[in-house]
């Protein structure tokens, strides 16, 4: 028998809309915009059945809820995408690119930024899970097989100590996921508001390149300065020279 270790005391440690399973599992099962049996999914074998609707927090819980049980060894990604937010291809994303500035590299999601998570945390989620990817399936058959297919290939433990994880929930909303999320914006919303941290990103871009170009044109004036005097020194002294 593969070994285990204990979870994090209260795992699951974020709270949500959300069935759990055995804790000695090594499979966790993200139902993305689908809402499935998730006591089924749990009776064939997951640790954790919910949905994921968020590319941001929703993804930040799921993950708090992972690394604090070094038994989930698998992440079963299933059900329908997420429109807008493409919580699924962010989910591949993270997993494979991993985060920087913030930000998922490679998501296509509408607000692929996490806050909540270091670099410490997504390295310690790469390198436990695997993603085995079934999306688009909603056939609890199939899921229940893959589950049993998993956990036949359980490796056993992560080497390491569960790590906790505080995630700030400032916005509000219902918590739907197999770890929590908050409610979903609407494709249209999301897109807004994309383009509104777009926004943010540039002027603060905007801010760097005025600092520097006036630091430039600064030292440019100075350098002239310092030349001319050194100029009108030399030119004094040749004078001076040629009167004596």
């Amino acid at each position: 028998m593969a070994d285990k270790k204990s979870p994090a005391s209260g795992w699951p440690i974020i709270q949500g809309d959300y069935h759990t399973g055995d804790a000695n599992s090594p499979v966790a099962v993200i139902t993305m915009g689908s809402h499935l049996d998730e006591t089924a999914i749990c009776a064939a074998g997951a640790a954790l059945a919910g949905s994921c609707k968020t590319e941001n927090l929703g993804i930040e819980k799921v993950v708090a809820n992972i690394i604090s049980n070094p038994n989930i060894r698998f992440v079963l990604l299933c059900g329908t995408e997420v429109k807008g937010h493409l919580t699924g291809q962010s989910w591949t994303a993270m997993h494979e690119n991993g985060v920087e500035g913030g930000k998922i590299v490679g998501s296509k999601g509408a607000i692929p930024f996490l806050e909540n998570l270091t670099a410490e945390h997504i390295k310690r989620f790469q390198e436990q899970v695997e993603l085995v990817n079934l999306m688009e399936t909603e056939d609890l058959g199939q899921i229940s097989a893959k589950i049993a297919e998993l956990t036949a290939r359980d490796p056993g433990a992560f080497g390491a100590d569960p790590i906790v994880v505080q995630i700030s929930d400032d916005e509000g909303g219902s918590e739907e996921a197999v770890a929590g999320e908050e409610e979903p914006l609407t494709g249209e919303m999301a897109l807004i508001t994309s383009r509104i941290k777009a926004i943010q990103m540039m002027v603060t871009d905007i801010g760097y390149r005025n600092r520097f170009a006036s630091g430039v044109y600064g030292g440019k004036i100075e350098g002239v300065m310092i030349g001319l005097i050194i100029s009108l020194i030399v030119f004094g002294a040749l004078v001076g020279i040629q009167v004596i």
